[in-house]
């Protein structure tokens, strides 16, 4: 077997030779499994058989009991009060040994038996054959005594006993009969401890629980970039950055104030400039060609070339695109411009013009209002506020 069975107490029997001796015998054991692990605290399958001759002997006495164990793997029962199996325990004749107890156990409560033991009964339990000691043909019956007769006499075998010398009560001679108890032995060292056992699966994802609340928004992150969206920086406001294949960095700044509140696009309205100015995000491709066409004296464009605002002299005036992308910065530009002395906020109902040139006698502007973009008639006069890249 891979278990053991370890038993810690022997049996204890007390009997009367003058009354009916008890049919029982008391038993304890402590049950362990396979890794030397008590089995505590569990309901254990037991099977008790009483062997005549030998440990390998005839069984006389079979029984079966699911005592539980407590919490040291300890486990107590009566033999002769279970479920019998084979036998009676009544009648065994003690007298004919010797005996064997043998036990099977199952630690799991049931009857697969995986723990088995064999014991020799020693003088303990011949208390019962005190009920007929000494010559198995009874005497005849003597005149009645206080508590039976033994004697022709009628004396009681107490009183013999008395008569012969025995000082002490009735209970304790009765006592002396079977042997008094020894005193308790020591308590055994602790046993070692088990083996950790394996983990068990692990159990279903439980529902996901409901989205939070959003908190508030952080501020703008600089990311890798060395600028940032709304820093003041190159003679104006900086509104967009991107790096190129190189990793180098780049951005739009645009200017602190408009250069005009009501400018017409060119002064030449009716003549179409053609691809060199109808750029949607190169506006200083597309100033230079409005700059330079012929018979040009005064444009939007001219006004942001010819700026020197912030100490810069290369601003123009945006593409499409461009002003696209500064309307949708505007909330970090106007917050900062509102911060600079002098500088003025992008109005919300402003028309700023373009340099994206459209047909002849149009040209692209955006509307700050909406954040639409509209071509328009280019003798209309509407709002310039140059930029610059670097």
């Amino acid at each position: 077997m891979k278990n053991f069975y370890s038993i810690i107490a022997g049996l204890l029997i007390a009997a009367n030779v003058l009354a009916q001796a008890p049919q029982k015998m008391s038993y304890q054991a402590i049950v362990r499994d396979g890794t030397n692990a008590l089995v505590t605290s569990s309901a254990v399958g037991m099977q008790i058989s009483i062997l005549q001759g030998s440990a390998s002997g005839t069984a006389v006495y079979v029984e079966i009991q699911t005592p539980t164990s407590n919490a040291n793997g300890l486990v107590s029962l009566e033999i002769g009060a279970g479920t019998v199996v084979s036998g009676s325990f009544n009648t065994i004749d003690w007298a004919n040994g010797p005996y064997f107890i043998k036990t099977d156990t199952d630690p799991a409560g049931g009857t697969n038996y995986t723990i088995t033991g064999t014991s020799q009964l020693l003088s303990v339990p011949y208390a019962l054959y005190a009920v007929t000691a000494g010559n198995n043909t009874p005497g005849p019956q003597g005149p009645a005594g206080s508590n039976g007769t033994n004697g022709a006499d009628g004396s009681s075998a107490y009183e013999i006993a008395v008569a012969n010398g025995f000082v002490g009560s009735e209970a304790q001679w009765l006592t002396s009969l079977v042997g008094a108890t020894g005193a308790q032995g020591p308590i055994g060292l602790t046993g070692a401890t088990g083996a950790t056992g394996s983990q068990g699966p692990i159990g279903l994802t439980g529902p996901a629980g409901a989205t939070g609340p959003q908190g508030p928004q952080g501020p703008a992150g600089t990311g890798s970039f060395t600028h940032y969206i709304g820093e003041e920086f190159g003679g104006g406001v900086v509104f967009h950055l991107w790096k190129d294949a190189s990793g180098v960095e780049h951005g739009l700044i645009v200017d602190k104030t408009d250069l005009s509140t009501s400018q017409v696009w060119s002064n030449i309205n009716g003549t179409l400039i053609g691809a060199s100015a109808q750029s949607s995000w190169d506006g200083l491709s597309n100033s230079n060609a409005i700059a330079g066409q012929a018979g040009h004296t005064g444009s939007a464009a001219a006004l942001c070339l010819n700026s020197t605002n912030g100490g810069q002299s290369d601003w123009y005036l945006p593409s499409i695109d461009e002003l696209s992308l500064l309307w949708h910065s505007r909330f970090n530009v106007n917050k900062s411009l509102s911060a600079i002395g002098g500088a003025t906020v992008l109005p919300i109902s402003a028309f700023y013009w373009s340099s994206t040139e459209y047909v002849g006698n149009y040209a692209w502007g955006f509307g700050f209002n909406n954040g639409n973009a509209n071509f328009e008639d280019k003798s209309l006069t509407f709002y310039v506020r140059a930029v610059r890249a670097f």
